[in-house]
């Protein structure tokens, strides 16, 4: 079997072996990254391939699946003449956090933990316990107190052990992280194991594959821990660098106007989180992140893209779930936020290409209507 690559810290430059149940730098105790650089195929070396985001394998820090469950390979609709949307919501778990779940649990088969943990606000979660389900590894999942009774019936329905947490989003992240220090604990965290990024960036390794070998001007992205985010931007990067892509777009991080730490230290021109953000209700429950351990990671990969951060208010995403509905696709609240920042004319006016059928802006969808119901002023 090939050899896990080894951790880094981006903040110091701690290394931890590859095989480790570490879940963070031991020095500085942040999230961490792989020493991992792939060279992605070209288009024409795709044809045949397994239609799951596995047909991305070169760039995939595992190889040989034994858990999946036919996830990637989501379908890409128009919206507008320049905006399309990529639907997935349509994973085996109902929410693109499948991409980044699968290779979490094919990790932990590798290193034999005596448990996975994860903590979640839903999404995360359920997908945590379904592949942990499909790798018959014994799993308890952290969410926060007032998480949607629907992903809650679905983790339980995984056969995952469910601890409900009280306090808000971070109270659970801080209980999970506590468990994980326990000996032979295998902390599946889609925000600091970075399996999962590499997991997410399969979304845009699809766009380029589906618009034949180019991207948008613009990729427009729900951003709470930012894993979408920062897997698309590691995407982008390694199609730039084989030669693949001749330029890169822009990334467009939407936020909830209720919780948005990042957007504010945007605004104020900083590289990390200014202040303190404290939560507050919001529809976009999936995105409602008061301090994001990858926040200057993030900060940094939308100001190198050129992109920009947008907020949506609660009307705004109440309205937009409702206009998709009307149109066919029925989204969970927070999956609706980037098709809300659009709508309500946030992003530069997204031209189409005549002739070439390539949208200006590409957003995801990413989670089912069916998680939470429609939003209710």
């Amino acid at each position: 079997m090939t050899p896990l690559p080894d951790y880094f810290c981006p903040a110091d430059g701690t290394r931890v072996p590859g095989g480790s149940l570490n879940w963070c730098c031991p020095a500085c105790r942040g999230p961490l990254d792989l020493d991992f650089a792939p060279t992605p195929g070209p288009l024409k070396s795709l044809g045949g391939r397994v239609n799951s985001l596995w047909r991305y394998a070169e760039c995939l820090p595992l190889a040989a699946p034994t858990t999946s469950l036919g996830e990637g390979r989501t379908p890409l609709v128009s919206l507008t003449d320049g905006v399309a949307a990529k639907l997935d919501f349509l994973m085996p778990t109902l929410s693109f956090k499948d991409r980044g779940a699968v290779l979490m649990a094919e990790l932990a088969l590798r290193l034999r933990p005596r448990q996975v943990i994860a903590d979640s606000s839903g999404n995360a979660g359920t997908a945590i316990a379904a592949y942990c389900a499909r790798a018959a590894l014994p799993c308890t999942v952290y969410v926060p107190e007032g998480t949607s009774s629907k992903k809650l019936e679905q983790i339980e329905a995984h056969g995952a052990r469910l601890r409900v947490v009280e306090g808000d989003r971070e109270a659970a992240a801080r209980a999970a992280r506590e468990a994980a220090d326990e000996e032979g604990v295998f902390y599946a965290s889609h925000v600091f194991n970075p399996y999962f990024l590499h997991g997410t960036k399969t979304y845009v390794h699809e766009l380029w594959e589906d618009l034949g070998g180019r991207l948008p001007d613009a990729l427009v992205v729900p951003v709470g821990n930012g894993t979408l985010l920062l897997g698309a931007a590691l995407a982008v990067a390694e199609l730039h660098a084989a030669g693949l892509i001749d330029r890169r777009p822009a990334l467009y991080a939407v936020q909830a106007a209720a919780v948005a730490p990042l957007a504010h230290a945007w605004d104020q021109g900083a590289d990390d989180l200014v202040g303190v953000t404290p939560a507050a209700p919001t529809f976009a429950e999936g995105i409602a992140i008061p301090r994001p351990p990858r926040a200057r990671q993030i900060l940094r990969a939308v100001r190198e893209s050129g992109g920009a951060f947008l907020t949506v208010t609660e009307d705004q995403l109440r309205h937009a779930q409702s206009d998709l509905a009307s149109r066919g696709l029925y989204v969970e609240s927070t999956g609706v936020a980037c098709w809300a920042a659009v709508r309500a004319g946030a992003l530069p006016q997204p031209r189409p290409r005549p002739g070439e059928g390539m949208p200006a802006a590409v957003v995801p969808l990413c989670g089912a209507g069916l998680k939470t119901g429609p939003a209710r002023a």
